[in-house]
């Protein structure tokens, strides 16, 4: 069990500074790289005259300097916050203007600017980098000082920023480096999602706590089939983190299989529904590896639970449980009045304890909606539906409100329908899921009154409103289908009747 995330992974530079640490197509940085970086980033932040324990924006891609640049930043006593390339300008700025940040890394140029926001340029970065340092970590982040903020899908058009503290990832990572996982020691793991979605935690900081190497692969690989079918027998892994859709993508691959790839022993998924077709054709293709479903919101930190898929599952379940709490976290289902339903019985999914965060960044108002205090420890409203067996055993049933995961990412609906008004060729809009027979949402279809308009086709109209969506909102976002209609349906009181469009899209 560790107890310092921090000191963890700088005594690596000491017991085996010329360790790869990180790979990304061959290029290679040590433990002692990444030691001497984050200790040069970490001295140049100390003597700037910035607000204390204000939070630094940190933007980039799947890169060596992103993580260096990350660990720095704690080790200067403050929470970074991971922003992608591929975020649209307007989710840059918004992020800037809630978290009020002391700071603005920009490991790539910025697209954009951050008002007053004071900004470290990728040229004077590198200068810091390169600067050697003597250099003493005793200001870090540590306890309930927040390590990472990570923004997610709002309500209002506006994301909500979930803080978590060096507690709330140290329940984490240790719970990896534990039995129910059996991870291999020093894993060699794959580091795929990006570093603004909180999967990424999932392969990052086990890794380095346990002296591993992370092998990345950049956005423009996985974009690309041919890349990617290319990249991945290449791949020295053992340890195999990403979300169920990303594996359906490598699945297409003939060759992705324990043949050639016979490294790899684990794989480990979050951030949506695994299916039983996906699991029982990676358990075809790698017989012999370990797979693990588990499941947790953003809030929670990555994970809560955990189930390993074997043979026997996928002979047992249809739709596969999302597993068992982790020893230091109660799970709960609850009823509307906040009361424990029987065993096999629907209801909420409540999960209390030392990984749950303490609320969202500067709103006070969503914080106090989603969390709460259970017997001593913080609490979190999951808003997912679901159900415990008699043994512990979760099952997801779906969502509370209207949220939706596709893709691995979180989705409001909501703040979807937000940016669907805001677009000048739409008068009314609502965006509602398409699933398949496994309950996984494939499609996002929005139900759209147009405004007057001179398109020679609905095509054409599509295409202009996507182009407008995508300097508004995150790609992943814009919904894939428009259904042009004269009007929407209503409820009596005089709503949008989403659920009736939900029924008609999934008539089954």
């Amino acid at each position: 069990m560790i107890k310092d995330i921090i000191k963890t992974i700088d005594d690596y530079a000491r017991t085996q500074p010329s360790k790869v640490v990180y790979d990304v197509q061959g290029v290679q940085h040590t433990y002692a790289d990444l030691k001497a970086y984050s200790d040069a980033l970490a001295a140049h932040l100390d003597t700037l005259d910035l607000p204390a324990k204000a939070p630094i924006i940190v933007f980039g891609g799947q890169t060596f300097e992103m993580i260096a640049t990350f660990l720095g930043v704690v080790k200067s006593g403050r929470a970074y916050i991971p922003i992608d390339t591929h975020s649209p300008n307007e989710r840059l700025t918004m992020i800037n203007e809630i978290a009020q940040p002391a700071a603005a890394i920009a490991v790539v140029d910025l697209p954009t600017g951050v008002g007053t926001t004071p900004v470290i340029t990728p040229d004077q970065l590198m200068t810091i980098f390169n600067t050697p340092v003597d250099y003493q970590a005793d200001h870090a982040a540590e306890g309930d000082d927040d390590y990472y903020i990570i923004f997610t899908s709002g309500t209002t058009g506006k994301p909500k920023g979930v803080e978590i503290s060096h507690a709330n990832l140290l329940s984490y990572v240790n719970w990896m480096l534990g039995d129910d996982f059996g991870l291999p020691k020093q894993p060699n793991s794959l580091s795929q999602p990006p570093y603004s979605f909180d999967l990424s935690v999932m392969d990052l900081y086990p890794t380095l706590a346990m002296g591993g190497t992370l092998y990345a692969l950049p956005k423009a690989v996985t974009d690309d089939f041919k890349q990617l079918f290319a990249a991945l027998p290449t791949l020295p892994i053992n340890v195999w983190v990403s979300t169920p859709s990303f594996m359906d993508i490598c699945l297409l691959e003939p060759k992705f299989d324990a043949e050639h790839l016979p490294s790899l022993t684990h794989f480990l998924f979050c951030g949506e529904e695994l299916t039983h077709k996906t699991a029982a054709t990676l358990k075809q293709r790698f017989p012999d590896a370990r797979i693990f479903n588990t499941y947790g919101p953003t809030e929670t930190c990555v994970a809560v639970t955990q189930v390993e898929i074997t043979t026997a599952a996928l002979a047992k379940f249809d739709r596969l449980p999302i597993g068992y709490a982790k020893a230091d976290t109660k799970m709960m289902v609850v009823d509307e009045a906040g009361k424990e339903v029987a065993n096999g019985t629907e209801g909420e999914l409540i999960i209390s304890g030392p990984s749950v965060s303490k609320g969202y960044l500067h709103n006070p108002e969503k914080t106090a909606k989603a969390f709460f205090t259970l017997d001593g420890q913080r609490a979190y409203h999951s808003g997912d539906i679901g159900t415990m067996d008699a043994d512990g055993l979760f099952r997801y049933r779906g969502r509370v409100d209207f949220q939706i995961k596709m893709n691995g990412y979180r989705i409001e609906l909501e703040e979807v329908d937000h940016f669907l008004g805001s677009q000048q060729h739409i008068k009314q809009a609502v965006a509602v899921p398409k699933y398949n027979k496994e309950h996984k949402v494939t499609q996002m279809i929005a139900y759209v009154v147009p405004k007057p308009n001179d398109f020679e086709s609905d095509f054409a109209l599509t295409k202009a409103i996507k182009k407008d969506l995508q300097g508004m909102m995150m790609e992943y976002m814009i919904p894939q289908r428009f259904v042009y209609k004269e009007s929407l349906p209503l409820t009596p009181n005089g709503k949008i009747d989403v659920k009736s469009i939900i029924k008609e899209v999934n008539p089954e």
